[in-house]
């Protein structure tokens, strides 16, 4: 399907008027606070599941706030006379920013969505219409070259990048420009790539709208539109990462056979990373019959780059297939066509001998070591977003332990990580517990078992004593040889160093 049912962009060279727009929707509090103090937590909420009744209702009054909403995100024709009070009008019409509906009316062109920046920025997400709440299960229809707004993914993705000022950036699949904008605030140089040429377009609206610098836009697949030599501090991509039979919906069907897309994808970021570079994907991956998904993922990772790998999702099959039929609204198509795209998505999992997709991150780290450090890991469980200084602080402690074999370990200084507990478990009553859990309550909320000693050692981990001075003191207070508590210890310390319950001092 072409793209010519889609409807016309605004300009993207008209940045006089995309910053008068800009001011007058910051003007009217048009802003991702403005929208929850006006909507409620439960109707800003129902927008992220794609149900937009609560804020038609919550937006009912003649406000130019409620007039913005309608307008921008809830795609209702709004009286021209009223929004003349409020944007530049006759400029937005005639840039593209507005249509006129009726002979008295207008509608917006594009949904524009506020979106709050980590430092309290007021931004604006452009996306197709039907397409600014909900993600993939936004409003309206599904086509090929459509460009959606923010979404899960997106705001995942975000989470969890690394961010440290860099020189260069690299937004793979940029779509609505979510990464590009959140890389402009700390790399000098963003580069963004898209197959579709619509999304590259509407990525410099959302740049612009947000007053954020241009990026460096290019059309084409992958890697394929950088040159030979370029390369970047930090890769990031939410791809269209969907193992699918065939592509019909650009935004989200890899239109590679299986997970290929985002095999390829990790492999060839090796090389257009500079040393110390991050490159930080979501991806989904086959769990196939008679192969471990671990091992499989592990030879994904290119010569060269630490890398963790962190599932947090597996669906099976059929699970899969019907979550992505529902993105594409075909539940609501002829009972006949979705009973055939159903089993053309079984048939295809069962040529590739798939029993279930896992769906997680991807973050490789480029590094000079001579033995490189692959994780591999299932992680379901609640995390605190923003990840990206845990990320960061993972590698970190990975070259710290790197260079520190055992001796070294126990010459070495150590803090408890903040905000540890200690759980004891056992037997009401019992005097000792059967076991003790140290538990973080920040990043990745892990919880680990410990021995006594391991829960005593971490205890009194202030910085102050190193390591082998805490086990002989351990050592006399229970009764054990201190030649052999130094022996069997340092695989524990390891371990709490390496999942961040104890930090290098």
């Amino acid at each position: 399907m072409s793209n010519s049912s889609l409807s016309a962009l605004p300009a993207s060279d008209r940045p006089d008027v995309t910053a008068r727009l800009r001011d007058a929707l910051l003007g009217a509090s048009f802003t991702a606070d403005g929208l929850l103090d006006l909507l409620g937590a439960p109707a800003y909420a129902a927008l992220a599941r794609s149900e937009i009744v609560p804020a038609l209702r919550a937006t009912r009054g003649d406000t130019s706030l409620e007039m913005l909403v309608r307008l921008f995100l809830l795609q209702q024709p709004v009286p021209h006379a009223r929004v003349a009070g409020v944007l530049p009008v006759d400029a937005c019409l005639e840039s593209g920013w507005l249509v006129r509906a009726g002979a008295d009316e207008v509608a917006a062109a594009v949904d524009v969505r506020p979106y709050g920046g980590p430092r309290g920025e007021d931004w604006f997400i452009v996306s197709d219409l039907g397409c600014a709440v909900g993600g993939a299960g936004g409003i309206g229809s599904r086509e090929e070259g459509v460009v959606l707004g923010v979404g899960g993914a997106s705001t995942t993705l975000a989470g969890i990048t690394v961010r440290t000022p860099v020189s260069a950036a690299l937004d793979l699949g940029t779509g609505s420009g979510i990464q590009a904008l959140h890389a402009a605030q700390h790399a000098t140089r963003v580069t963004a790539t898209d197959l579709n040429p619509r999304a590259l377009h509407i990525t410099a609206l959302t740049l612009a709208l947000s007053g954020a610098p241009a990026a460096d836009l290019r059309e084409g697949s992958l890697f394929e539109p950088l040159r030979d030599d370029e390369t970047y501090d930090l890769i990031v991509s939410n791809p269209p990462f969907v193992i699918s039979p065939g592509a019909r919906l650009t935004y989200r069907d890899a239109g590679m056979g299986g997970d290929d897309l985002c095999r390829t994808l990790v492999q060839q970021a090796g090389e257009r990373l500079r040393e110390g570079g991050f490159a930080q994907f979501l991806a989904n991956w086959q769990h196939v019959e008679g192969e471990d998904w671990q091992d499989r993922l592990r030879a994904w990772v290119p010569r060269g780059c630490d890398a963790w790998i962190v599932q947090r999702e597996v669906q099976d099959v059929t699970q899969y297939a019907e979550l992505w039929l529902r993105d594409a609204g075909d539940h609501r198509a002829d009972p006949a066509e979705y009973q055939a795209r159903y089993d053309a998505w079984l048939d295809e999992f069962e040529a590739r001998k798939v029993k279930a997709v896992g769906f997680g991150w991807i973050t490789l780290r480029k590094t000079g070591a001579a033995v490189p450090s692959v994780t591999a890991e299932e992680w379901p469980h609640p995390v605190e977003q923003p990840l990206g200084e845990t990320v960061r602080e993972h590698f970190k402690r990975l070259d710290y332990l790197r260079t520190h074999d055992d001796a070294a370990l126990l010459t070495g200084h150590f803090k408890l990580a903040p905000e540890i507990v200690q759980e004891q478990v056992g037997l009401p009553g019992a005097e000792d517990p059967e076991h003790v859990v140290l538990r973080q309550n920040r990043g990745m909320r892990r919880a680990t078992k410990v021995d006594t000693v391991g829960a005593g050692f971490a205890g009194v981990c202030d910085g102050s004593l190193s390591a082998g001075r805490i086990l002989d003191a351990i050592a006399q207070l229970v009764g054990e040889d201190p030649v052999l508590l130094r022996d069997r210890t340092p695989a524990q310390i390891r371990l709490l160093v390496e999942q961040g319950f104890l930090e290098p001092a």
